[in-house]
């Protein structure tokens, strides 16, 4: 027996999915560096208030090349009490070159795709 019919259609539904992780990792470097002093009641011994630089070396961290300017610390500023007996205070900071931050992000992208096809036939 061979099935007759005049007409019809077909639907056919097609779905999709794609997950992307991805993960991204940024380093922030320091190519310089930052000296400060202050206080009261102090003077510069030396007769400079700030360190000599010195340039070092290229160096490479996570396939990124960089160099940097660094102070020679042979060479940062002595300090003496300008009136003696009397009340004093010193703050110095020191801020060297160099790696500063890594900033890790991770996100998951997901993106879904339904494609749907009617086919419609007669005779």
């Amino acid at each position: 027996m061979v099935p007759q019919f005049r007409s019809g259609s077909q639907t056919t539904s097609s779905t999709s999915q794609s997950v992307i992780n991805e993960t991204i990792t940024s380093y922030q470097y320091r190519t310089g560096y930052s000296y400060a002093a202050s206080g009261h009641n102090i003077e510069a011994e030396t007769g400079y208030i700030n360190p000599t630089a010195t340039t070092e070396s290229t160096q490479t961290v996570g396939g990124v090349n960089f160099s940097w300017t660094s102070p020679n610390l042979e060479a940062i500023p002595r300090w003496k009490i300008a009136t003696d007996g009397a009340a004093f205070s010193i703050q110095e900071t020191l801020i060297t070159p160099g790696l500063d931050t890594v900033t890790n992000i991770s996100r998951t992208i997901t993106t879904s795709t339904t494609s749907e096809t009617t086919s419609t036939f007669g005779q």
